[in-house]
């Protein structure tokens, strides 16, 4: 049974699923990785959303204030092993939840040309396209995704 836990960027589990994101993101972006990677510090990341099964961390996500009525989705990941089950949607259901909890309208979210796999995620959960923002305006391997939250 799938088990969600909220926390913060500091959680042990977190971070060691992040390093497994980041080793995957740097095979899929190459030499664009560096660009992309100056993004992702774990910092100002306080919603942190761990997954389990029996006991063991399978998946992350975590949301990020972006400005007064907007979160941004962040370090989504799921361990291959445990893929095409259901895990990242969940996480993603879990992370819309909070957000809206906290009083936040939308959920925006960048991810990559490389990672079809999450596009159809996204879309199958609601988000649509939007021109790119903030640092990813010009960013040619970036695709960039919104959705209006339901509080």
């Amino acid at each position: 049974m799938l088990k969600l836990v909220r926390t913060d960027s500091s959680h042990a589990d977190f971070r060691e699923l992040v390093r497994l994101l980041d080793e995957d993101l740097s095979l899929r972006d190459g030499a664009a990785h560096p660009f992309y990677a100056q993004f992702n510090t774990l910092d100002a990341i306080r919603h942190v959303v761990v997954a389990y099964e029996q006991d063991r961390p399978v998946g992350c996500g975590a949301i990020k204030r972006y400005d007064e009525t907007t979160v941004e989705i962040k370090r989504m990941f799921v361990r291959p092993e445990n893929r095409g089950r259901g895990i990242a949607a969940a996480i993603l259901r879990e992370l819309e939840q909070w957000a809206a909890e906290l009083g936040f309208a939308t959920a925006i979210l960048e991810t990559g040309k490389q990672q079809p796999e999450a596009i159809r995620l996204y879309q199958k959960s609601g988000y649509t396209l939007m021109p790119n923002y903030g640092q990813y305006a010009l960013a040619q391997n970036s695709v960039c995704m919104q959705k209006p939250l339901m509080g």
